[in-house]
């Protein structure tokens, strides 16, 4: 049994065509109304994002110099400890850049670490080659 399909009339075709043209409104509006709702969702968490990344980038770097700073204060420290003891001695009187011998040096930034003999009294001082934190030492010799 084969059944054939009625073609419908053109006042079918007018009413379908009407039906479909409204559902594809309507799913158009809903399309535009989610991608509003992802665009302005995706605003907010920048708008949210961007003070934190930021301040997550500025405390890095306040970490960071805290630790250079703590380095170079132990190891300026040690190395007076030294001079302190004697070692001054082998030094003449005046300013002399002075070799750091921890190996935690090279976590400093660039600079140096220099001397300064009079009569007993010794100061050593790092220096950072560009703007940044010092660290000076003082004692008298023996």
């Amino acid at each position: 049994m084969v059944i054939k399909k009625q073609r419908p009339s053109s006042g079918e075709l007018m009413t379908l065509a009407c039906f479909q043209s409204r559902r594809n409104s309507r799913k158009k509006q809903e399309e535009g109304a989610l991608t509003t709702e992802l665009m302005v969702a995706l605003g907010i968490l920048v708008v949210t994002m961007l003070p934190l990344a930021v301040a997550f980038t500025r405390e890095h770097r306040l970490i960071q110099t805290s630790y250079q700073k703590s380095v170079a204060m132990e190891i300026i420290d040690g190395e007076m400890e030294i001079l302190a003891a004697g070692e001054w001695h082998n030094f003449q009187q005046g300013t002399h850049p002075y070799p750091l011998h921890a190996q935690a040096a090279k976590n400093l930034p660039t600079g140096k670490a220099m001397l300064t003999v009079d009569a007993q009294r010794l100061r050593l001082e790092w220096v950072p080659e560009e703007k940044g934190f010092r660290v000076t030492r003082e004692a008298v010799g023996k």
